[in-house]
């Protein structure tokens, strides 16, 4: 974890809730299968909070094995592009042009400021939200708060139904919220393609003076 969030987790890892979901992230680990790996549950908190300029806010990590790595829709460069990101890399193409990955490893984005983040952090195996209720929920809420108090001019894109619930804690007159349906093949023909949140985003970075993304 970057130094930068040190203050903000630290407390929030000292709260009863998060004590709580320690304890039963404890005992699955013990005796499930658990994605990701430990060491890998707060990847995106690796991005430097001074550069963050976009958050991307999933729902929760890939359920099949090899495939989670702490960051929303991103799988290790060795894996397969799992179908929700093969239709982000359409809606990009569209939107823009081009895509700039030649795999499923979104870590290029984390390098340029984009918060990858899931709103639970992890799963049990072929489970998908098997741990969903658990405390992640109270976590990630209080990630978009400090967030939407700490910056300015962020771009909050959010997609499904778990992330557009987090809208309320945003500040829109200080922030760019983009909203749309999940891009999971079950739902991504419902306002996903065609969202143009790609272009969107990059037109308020540079409006604010800020280096747009290489998508």
């Amino acid at each position: 974890m970057h130094e930068s969030w040190k203050e903000f987790l630290e407390s929030e890892f000292n709260k009863p809730y998060f004590k709580e979901l320690s304890e039963f992230l404890h005992n699955e680990y013990e005796h499930k299968t658990i994605f990701p790996p430990k060491k890998l549950v707060f990847s995106a908190f690796t991005t430097d909070l001074n550069d963050v300029k976009v958050v991307i806010l999933g729902q929760d990590p890939y359920h099949t094995p090899g495939a989670a790595e702490g960051l929303a829709f991103s799988v290790p460069s060795s894996q397969p592009i799992p179908p929700s990101l093969i239709n982000i890399y359409k809606e990009i193409d569209s939107d823009i042009g081009h895509h700039n990955n030649p795999t499923g490893s979104l870590r290029n984005w984390q390098k340029q400021g984009v918060l990858l983040l899931n709103t639970v952090l992890t799963v049990e195996a072929h489970k998908a939200k098997s741990h969903s209720g658990k405390g992640w929920e109270i976590f990630t809420t209080a990630v978009i708060s400090y967030l939407n108090s700490k910056c300015d001019n962020l771009v909050f894109i959010l997609w499904g139904r778990d992330a557009r619930n987090k809208k309320s804690l945003i500040d829109t007159n200080r922030h760019l919220v983009l909203e749309a349906a999940h891009p999971s093949p079950l739902s991504a023909y419902n306002g996903f393609f065609g969202c143009k949140h790609f272009s969107s985003c990059n037109k308020y970075l540079e409006e604010h003076n800020k280096t747009p993304i290489e998508w």
